[in-house]
C-alpha cells in the first residue's frame, strides 16, 4: 500500500460516516497534527519494539512516517533499528514514552504500542489525550478501571483505536456468530474455554540481581511500585506476576474467549468465581484454574455461564470420545439446547460437532463485514476514513477486556468464594478487591 496522503484523508473523511454495526458512535475525524500540511504522510509512534512489538516499526515505516520508536532495552532498540535499515535514519529514539510524547506529539498521528500489560494503560491515554488514534496489544489494561477509562476517553476524543485480539480480525470467529445467530445449536447457556497455558507460580520472590546493561529498569516498571531487578520479568515472563501481567487469561482468554463475549453478546457479568486454583501468593498468579462467570439473558438469548480452563477440561475429552477427533492447544465449546459447537484458539475450524452434525447444518449467510489483513490494517483503513476498527475501545474491546479481567477478581477472592459484581458501577460484593479492580500508580506515571 503507498504512503497515505492527507489530503485524500480529508476527502475521505467528508464523506464517511463511519459506523460499524452497532456502533455507539458515528465517524471519527482524521486528527491532523499541528503545524503540518495537507501533503504529510501519516506519522507514528512505536512503543515496545520487541517481543509482540517486533514488527510494529517495519509495518509503519512501510505506511507512513516512522516518527520515533520507545524501548526499554537497548539491545532491542538496536535490533529494531538493525532491521529496518535506511528507513531507521532519522526515526528518534527514546527509552521512557512520556519523553517520547512530550517531544513529537506534534509529528505523531498513531501510536502503536506492545508493551508488558501493565503499561498499556499509561501509554494509551497519554496518547489518546493528545488525539492520536491508538494500537494496544492484548489485554489492552491491566485492571478493570483502566479499560474503562481508555474507553471513555478513545469517545470523548473521537480518535480509532484497536485492541491486539488477532482472531477477531479474521473469518473464523464470524463464522461462529453467524452459525449460533442463525440457530445452529440453538440457545447456548454454556461455553467452555481452554486455555492451554498456565502462567503463575508459588515460590518466593526471586533473588535481587543486578539490573542487566542496557535494560532502563524504572522505565519498564512504569506505574507499577518500585521493585529491585530479578530473574522471572523482562523479557517475557512477567505474565506471572500480579504486578504486571494479568495472568493466563490476558494472555490466552483474549483470544480464546473472544467468541463467547462476540456471538453470546456478553457486556458486564452478574458474577465470577475461582471454582479450581493451585498456589499462587502475593507475587505470583495462581495456576490450573478453573473460573466460572455468569451472565444474565441478552435480549432472546438465555443466562449463559462461562468456564475458563487453565488445563484440558472434562468436556472436551469427552467429545474427543464421541467425535472421534483430538483437540489441541486450546479453544472453545459452545453448549446449545440443540447441539454443540467448536473453534480453534483464535477461531478457526468452526465445526459443529459431530462431524455429520455440521455437514447437515445449511451455511448461514455471510452477514458481518469482513476484515481484509489484520488488526493494524483494520486500524489503519478506519484511520484513512473507514469504519471503527472491529476491535475498537469503545464498542467492543473495552467490554471484552473487562470480561476478561474480572476473571483476576475470582481467584485474588480465592475458591469457591463468588464475587457478586456490579458492572456499571464496577462495584464488587467481596472486600479487599479494590487494588485489582484499579491499582495504585507510581507517582510520575499518571496520566
Amino acid at each position: 500500500m503507498a504512503n497515505l496522503n492527507r489530503r485524500n484523508f480529508l476527502k475521505r473523511a467528508a464523506v464517511v460516516a463511519g459506523a460499524t454495526a452497532g456502533a455507539q458512535y458515528l465517524g471519527a475525524p482524521l486528527i491532523i497534527a499541528d503545524g503540518k500540511g495537507p501533503n504529510d504522510t501519516l506519522g507514528f509512534a512505536c512503543i515496545g519494539c520487541g517481543g509482540q512489538g517486533t514488527g510494529n516499526p517495519g509495518w509503519a515505516a512501510s505506511k507512513g512516517r516512522l516518527v520515533a520508536m520507545v524501548e526499554v532495552d537497548d539491545g532491542k532498540m538496536a535490533d529494531a533499528a538493525k532491521k529496518l535499515g535506511p528507513k531507521a535514519e532519522g526515526v528518534k529514539q527514546y527509552f521512557d514514552f512520556r519523553k517520547m510524547l512530550d517531544e513529537c506529539h506534534k509529528d505523531i498521528d498513531c501510536v502503536l504500542i506492545a508493551t508488558p500489560d501493565h503499561t498499556h494503560a499509561p501509554a494509551a491515554m497519554r496518547s489518546m489525550k493528545l488525539g492520536k488514534h491508538v494500537f494496544v496489544q492484548k489485554p489492552m489494561a491491566h485492571d478493570i478501571w483502566e479499560a474503562r477509562q481508555m474507553a471513555e476517553l478513545a469517545k470523548e476524543k473521537k480518535v480509532m483505536t484497536q485492541m491486539g485480539n488477532q482472531g477477531h480480525c479474521g473469518e473464523g470467529y464470524r463464522r461462529l456468530c453467524e452459525y449460533i445467530w442463525g440457530g445452529a445449536i440453538g440457545k447456548v447457556t454454556e461455553v467452555h474455554c481452554w486455555f492451554n497455558r498456565n502462567f503463575g507460580g508459588n515460590s518466593p520472590r526471586p533473588a535481587t540481581k543486578p539490573v542487566p546493561p542496557g535494560v532502563h529498569w524504572d522505565e519498564w516498571l512504569g506505574p507499577a511500585a518500585f521493585r529491585e531487578f530479578h530473574d522471572g520479568l523482562h523479557p517475557f515472563s512477567w505474565r506471572n506476576f500480579w504486578d504486571f501481567g494479568t495472568g493466563t487469561l490476558g494472555d490466552m482468554g483474549c483470544h480464546i474467549m473472544d467468541g463467547a463475549c462476540w456471538s453470546l453478546k456478553l457486556k458486564h457479568a452478574d458474577s465470577v468465581e475461582a471454582i479450581q486454583s493451585k498456589g499462587g501468593n502475593k507475587d505470583y498468579y495462581p495456576q490450573n484454574n478453573i473460573v466460572k462467570w455468569s451472565y444474565p439473558a441478552r435480549g432472546d438469548m438465555p443466562p449463559v455461564t462461562i468456564f475458563g480452563n487453565d488445563d484440558k477440561p472434562e468436556i472436551f475429552k469427552e467429545w474427543e470420545k464421541k467425535a472421534n477427533r483430538e483437540f489441541k492447544g486450546g479453544g472453545s465449546i459452545y453448549v446449545g439446547d440443540k447441539g454443540v459447537m467448536y473453534t480453534e484458539t483464535y477461531g478457526d475450524g468452526v465445526r459443529i460437532l459431530p462431524e455429520e452434525a455440521h455437514k447437515a447444518f445449511p451455511p448461514p449467510e455471510k452477514s458481518i463485514p469482513r476484515v481484509k489483513g489484520g488488526p493494524l490494517e483494520d486500524l489503519l483503513q478506519a484511520i484513512k476514513g473507514g469504519t471503527p476498527p472491529c476491535s475498537n475501545f469503545v464498542d467492543y474491546a473495552g467490554y471484552f477486556a473487562e470480561m476478561v479481567l474480572l476473571g483476576r477478581l475470582a481467584m485474588r477472592a480465592g475458591v469457591g468464594k463468588k464475587v457478586d459484581w456490579d458492572g456499571p458501577n464496577m462495584k464488587t460484593s467481596v472486600a479487599g478487591l479494590e487494588d485489582v479492580i484499579k491499582r495504585e500508580y507510581r507517582k510520575g506515571w499518571e496520566w
